[in-house]
């Protein structure tokens, strides 16, 4: 299927907002979105309930249904102003729903897709909102019967949703973009790792991150004991971090953040400041993309995560420009009290062979929580 034909379509319905959060299922749409020359305008949101927000005021707007963009996973972000506010019982707010099916019953995939990948159907049953689900296999004239159903039921009032298998999409025209940044991501948290002082311990977001920080630490150390990776919920690893912080204050907490999990969930800057933990240090990974899921911009390039921090109350707040300032985060976590912030703007892409964690969630956290004992 190809992601211009789908967009055209769109067009034709009426749309002309859409707006959503990338994923890698939808890698070839997402593609497609950016190089396509019609009429839509696009906008990556924070999070996909931000998407669902801006879906509502465009169709006040201009009595037009928007489309919202997703992976499986983001559904949870979406269901309040889903449920409290387009819903039929309240506003009755139209809108097309292009889910990417993470997950998938009987695929294998990561760990933090497989149950919700499970219940990604009922979800929509459960939130009274009708869907089709679509593949490779789907024929040109199913889709225009899909899209003829989902059009009669965005006239009602009502929202639709097309979940999307992987490999449904051919090959778009490939998007590349670049941030202009020349720091290695996978060098720096090798550094970061291998000049922490001993009583540290590291909360990782989801996505590369993660990855790169556990085949790091097992070529440092042997091991990855000490970080607790969260590959999943993406934007909440600094609030689990400072969990850990707050019953753990023994121990220096640095939770290594992502620029796109930071603007998720925003929230968590002014909340960690008010707490005011000594022992939690905050590093901010950006490279101004969804990398993990296709690269695409996350849509708020110009963000200064560094002076929003220290505007959020932490005690001290720097963006880091060079290698050699990084080399001394080790040492500055030995020194400094917390929360202190670091913003580390880096290059896209990551080695090719980068692995994943041979360990099951379950048995990587257990190893994390025998370790900060």
């Amino acid at each position: 299927m190809k992601a211009f034909r789908l967009l055209e379509q769109l067009e034709q319905m009426g749309i002309t907002t859409i707006t959503g959060v990338p994923d890698s299922t939808l890698k070839q749409f997402c593609d497609g979105i950016q190089t396509y020359k019609g009429n839509l305008r696009h906008y990556v949101t924070v999070n996909e309930g931000a998407a669902v927000g801006m879906a509502i005021g465009s169709y006040l707007a201009t009595s037009r249904p928007a489309c919202v963009y997703m992976q499986n996973s983001g559904i949870g972000n979406a269901v309040n102003p889903l449920a409290s506010l387009a819903n039929r019982d309240v506003y009755g707010i139209p809108m097309l729903f292009i889910v990417g099916w993470r997950g998938e019953p009987g695929i294998k995939d990561e760990p933090q897709h497989v149950f919700q990948g499970k219940i990604t159907c009922e979800l929509f049953d459960t939130l009274s909102v009708p869907y089709r689900v679509i593949d490779k296999d789907t024929t040109d004239t199913e889709l225009d019967e899909i899209l003829a159903e989902a059009e009669g039921t965005l006239k009602q009032g009502d929202q639709f949703a097309v979940i999307v298998k992987k490999g449904t999409f051919d090959k778009a025209e490939s998007f590349v973009w670049e941030n202009g940044s020349s720091m290695i991501r996978e060098e720096a948290l090798g550094h970061i790792l291998q000049n922490l002082p001993g009583d540290a311990v590291v909360v990782s977001t989801t996505g590369k991150i993660s990855r790169e920080l556990y085949e790091q630490s097992e070529k440092i150390y042997g091991n990855h004991d000490n970080i607790f990776m969260t590959v999943g919920g993406m934007g909440h690893a600094s609030m689990i971090a400072l969990g850990i912080a707050e019953n753990k204050r023994d121990k220096k907490i640095v939770c290594v953040d992502g620029d796109g999990a930071a603007l998720m969930h925003m929230g968590a800057l002014p909340f960690i400041a008010s707490q005011q933990p000594e022992n939690f240090y905050h590093i901010v990974i950006n490279n101004q993309a969804h990398e993990s899921v296709g690269a695409m911009p996350t849509g708020c390039q110009g963000t200064d995560f560094a002076q929003m921090a220290r505007a959020a109350g932490y005690r001290e707040a720097k963006r880091l420009e060079t290698m050699e300032e990084v080399k001394r985060i080790g040492q500055w976590i030995g020194e400094k009290r917390g929360p202190v912030f670091w913003e580390i703007p880096v290059a896209l892409d990551a080695r090719a062979d980068l692995g994943r964690p041979k360990e099951s969630a379950r048995e990587n956290k257990e190893g994390f929580m025998r370790a900060i004992q």
